[in-house]
């Protein structure tokens, strides 16, 4: 398959004239180095990205890079033999748009042992809405469950629900079987967050503790806002339920105890998506396909933008004034 002399990339540079990002014509030699490329089709925008494209945060590594963490397209060329041309792939994380150029292109070079089959179930599409955000939720259950935790032990707390991994894992957990609690301030997001699957939704200051001990509400917790949510869901957690802390959105700090882990055994799992291994990937990807599928991708799924776009989504995001995962179109 031809690829073309020069495509369109939202590329991001840091150099004498300043910090500074946008639509540029690039070729393929611009690239970084990678056994596989595609024809992307859609990539999505997270909070990483949006630190980027703004230089709001220290994200990329090395400059100039093309942005976006996420992306899903067809090879078009491939010198590693797992992969053809036409295959469907996915990549989200594996330093994209951190120490590699990302998925704001309309080509892209990846290298093959972070490069994702397609699974059966999933287009290309529904990838890239789930894309970092949906995998960080389901990494976090792999996380759970391989450490014991079962529907029996009661409902599973999302902190940060109205956020991407947020109410992607309350669609995600519910459809796996557990019953869902949400936490969120956006009391005006409650009905969205129920047709998603919560059975119940509550105001994030419930989540807390005065306590080091308080009661066993919770068989599981997802927690994307650390600080004092994080230690109030701990002192809540059954006996040997499972905390998994995936987000620092109130704070990085952990003011709790040893209590819960020595009275109740309840664990703490941490979930760092950007870096896991091949192997959990592909597995985690192969359930997202299958038995955790959300089943309500369309509803997340808010906005549709293409790249000239982005420099208008970027500071919404920043600014807490966006809802639900936007899907860039390539």
């Amino acid at each position: 398959m031809s690829i073309a002399n020069s495509f369109s990339a939202f590329r991001i540079h840091n150099d004498g004239q300043g910090y500074r990002a946008g639509i540029e014509e690039i070729s393929l030699d611009d690239l970084n180095a990678g056994e596989v490329v595609i024809e992307a089709a859609y990539s999505s925008i997270n909070y990483k990205d949006a630190l980027a494209g703004t230089g709001k945060g220290k994200i990329l590594r090395q400059f100039p890079l093309v942005g976006g963490i996420d992306v899903a397209g067809t090879v078009v060329r491939s010198e590693d033999p797992r992969f053809r041309e036409g295959d469907p792939v996915l990549c989200t994380g594996s330093g994209l748009s951190e120490t590699r150029d990302g998925g704001y292109s309309k080509y892209v070079r990846l290298e093959a042992q972070w490069t994702v089959p397609l699974p059966a179930g999933l287009d290309l599409r529904e990838a890239m809405i789930l894309g970092t955000a949906g995998f960080t939720a389901a990494l976090g259950l792999l996380r759970m469950e391989e450490n014991r935790q079962k529907p029996a032990m009661g409902p599973l707390a999302v902190t940060g629900a109205t956020g991407g991994v947020g109410m992607l894992a309350v669609d995600i957990y519910s459809a796996a079987g557990y019953e869902v609690h949400a936490f969120s301030g956006k009391s005006e997001r409650a009905s969205f967050l129920r047709d998603v699957g919560a059975s119940e939704v509550l105001p994030r200051d419930a989540a807390l503790c005065d306590k080091p001990m308080g009661s066993a509400r919770f068989g599981g917790a997802l927690d994307n806002v650390g600080g004092d949510t994080l230690a109030g869901l701990l002192a809540q957690t059954v006996p040997y339920g499972n905390v998994a802390s995936c987000g620092l959105a109130g704070s990085h700090s952990l003011p709790t105890t040893v209590m819960p882990f020595i009275i109740r055994g309840v664990s703490l799992l941490g979930v760092a998506s950007a870096g896991t291994a091949r192997d959990v990937r592909e597995e985690v990807w192969q359930r997202l396909s299958s038995d955790w599928k959300p089943r309500h991708l369309d509803a997340v799924c808010t906005r549709e933008v293409g790249l000239e776009e982005l420099h208008d989504v970027f500071p919404r995001m920043l600014a807490g004034d966006s809802f639900g995962r936007t899907l860039v179109r390539l």
